[in-house]
């Protein structure tokens, strides 16, 4: 049961996502970092199947490392989405579909803005200013769409986040004690420890 969502502000991205890993009714593991960099700017959280989760995650992160050796810049935000959407839809009409959800935030440093891009397992893909995925969502939509202002500051950002967490705390079924929480912004990316905001 995985938990994760995203914000988008003026010029920061927060993503969020738990760090339980559990098979049925067994936890496995509590620290889990769920989030894989890109690049610098751009990081990707994704739900799913485990051996789908870590083997697709592992090609896009390869190949978006690929292509910043070989042209000696990094892909912006929205063309790793574009590029994992493709890899998805190209999967997808083979017999090796993989059985992920992720989010995409990163910070454009040409236009100086961050973004989220919500993609699914089916290839569908959509720039949104906030997300998420799994069935935890049903909870955090109710808060983000109550809370969220476009115009929102990295501190009014970051008491969203506690509003979500809270929400999950109170009404959602499976206990989610930690979560790792990474800002996305024109100093690069960074985790921020909750408890301390």
């Amino acid at each position: 049961m995985d938990a994760q969502f995203a914000i988008v502000g003026r010029d920061f991205a927060i993503s969020v996502t738990d760090t339980g890993v559990s098979r049925s009714i067994v936890k496995m593991k509590h620290n889990q970092d769920k989030s894989w960099q890109l690049t610098p700017y751009t990081i990707m959280t994704v739900t799913g199947e485990p051996g789908d989760i870590e083997m697709f995650s592992e090609y896009i992160q390869s190949n978006i490392k690929l292509y910043s050796v070989r042209n000696a810049q990094d892909l912006t935000p929205k063309e790793i989405a574009n590029f994992i959407r493709g890899e998805l839809a190209e999967a997808l009409r083979s017999r090796n579909a993989f059985s992920v959800n992720l989010l995409v935030t990163g910070f454009d440093k040409v236009t100086g803005e961050a973004s989220l891009y919500r993609i699914d397992y089916l290839a569908s893909m959509a720039k949104v200013p906030f997300g998420s995925h799994a069935t935890p969502s049903f909870i955090l939509y109710s808060v983000l769409d109550r809370e969220y202002t476009p115009d929102i500051t990295l501190e009014q950002g970051l008491e969203i986040v506690k509003k979500c967490i809270a929400a999950l705390k109170t009404r959602f079924v499976v206990d989610m004690p930690e979560f790792t929480v990474k800002v996305v912004d024109a100093q690069g990316t960074r985790s921020i420890d909750i408890v301390q905001v």
